[in-house]
């Protein structure tokens, strides 16, 4: 059994344990290489697994035509979760369109905006979510876990592609014939937002486009940062980042508040 097929089957494995320990489990499918992976995994193997992805109204076309293309070709629904409209609004009329350059804290303000919420709404009432995160993808992920306890959306959450090298999801997507994004054709291997993402050159890292103008310590959205610890989950990123995002986080829920500003939940 080569090592591809053995991480395919460790993969497969955690994918039955998480549908079968627990209620309501998702899939947060970003649409890049490696969720691809487990979107084609997911869909042959553990078609309970709900799959949903966040439009944050900032998205590259490319990744636009690949929801397409996934909603076609997989019997697995992808639901698609929005921003709330109001934040978004509010975000733009204090920061400018393109705030998040101006410093970390408005970035992260942005996609706490963008992400965060959303994600919230999503994983709301759920009894597990699924992420393709792997551990040589960043610094801000080297020791996370396959398995471990969020405790800031309160449920348990499942990274089962995290022992898979970009050979090994690149290897799986040309052998099954998995769609993807165009843009990693051109050199962007990484995808997140359109303003915030470029493409790489080579013997660069493969998040080196992700918001490049920043330092790679603080190269995490939100989706993935613990509050209680002020670590990214399981990586010992430290309170640097944490604590800008805290104060976007609030800074956003002020806004919220205002009249006139539809409230939503922040616990």
């Amino acid at each position: 059994m080569s090592d591809l097929q053995q991480k395919i089957d460790a993969t497969v494995a955690v994918l039955k344990r998480a549908a079968s320990e627990f209620t309501q489990v998702v899939f947060a499918n970003s649409l890049g290489a490696e969720d691809m992976v487990l979107t084609d995994l997911i869909a042959k193997h553990a078609p309970d697994i709900a799959m949903f992805s966040l439009d944050t109204g900032r998205l590259p076309k490319e990744t636009y035509d690949l929801i397409q293309e996934v909603r076609q070709r997989y019997d697995v629904p992808l639901a698609v979760y929005f921003p709330n409209s109001e934040l978004v609004e509010a975000y733009v009329s204090q920061h400018g369109i393109n705030g998040f350059y101006d410093s970390v804290e408005n970035r992260k303000g942005c996609c706490f905006v963008r992400k965060v919420e959303p994600l919230r709404r999503a994983l709301k009432g759920k009894g597990a979510w699924i992420t393709g995160m792997r551990r040589d993808q960043a610094v801000t992920r080297g020791t996370l876990e396959v398995s471990s306890f969020d405790a800031d959306n309160g449920l348990q959450k499942f990274n089962p592609l995290l022992e898979w090298s970009n050979k090994d999801v690149w290897a799986y997507i040309r052998q099954n014939d998995v769609p993807y994004n165009k843009l990693h054709d051109q050199f962007y291997p990484s995808l997140g937002c359109a303003p915030c993402t470029r493409s790489v050159t080579p013997g660069e890292d493969i998040r080196a486009g992700r918001w490049w103008w920043e330092d790679p310590e603080h190269k995490e959205c939100g989706l993935h940062v613990s509050n209680g610890s002020k670590v990214a989950h399981g990586t010992g990123v430290q309170a640097v980042s944490s604590t800008s995002l805290q104060a976007s986080r609030a800074r956003i829920i002020e806004i919220a508040a205002r009249p006139g500003v539809k409230q939503i939940e922040t616990a």
